[in-house]
């Protein structure tokens, strides 16, 4: 799940948990939206946690410029 993603859940719980004033019998739309909030903060925290990891454009601070090249001698 990315950010966009985790940006769709979390309005869609803020709009049923806060905005939303209708009630139904079979299941709570509040109670969704509490839900729906927490699964998209936590999956932007943890997109957010795994974006250094995932490399994007340009090097890391202390990786080599170039190519490297590993020799395996028997």
């Amino acid at each position: 799940m990315g950010i966009g993603v985790s940006l769709i859940l979390i309005a869609v719980g803020a709009v049923l948990a806060f905005a939303v004033h209708a009630s139904s019998s079979a299941f709570n739309i509040h109670t969704i939206g509490y839900i729906l909030l927490a699964v998209g903060i936590a999956g932007a925290l943890i997109s957010m946690m795994f974006w250094s990891t995932w490399g994007g454009f340009g090097s890391r601070a202390g990786a080599p410029a170039g190519r490297r090249t590993t020799v395996i001698e028997d």
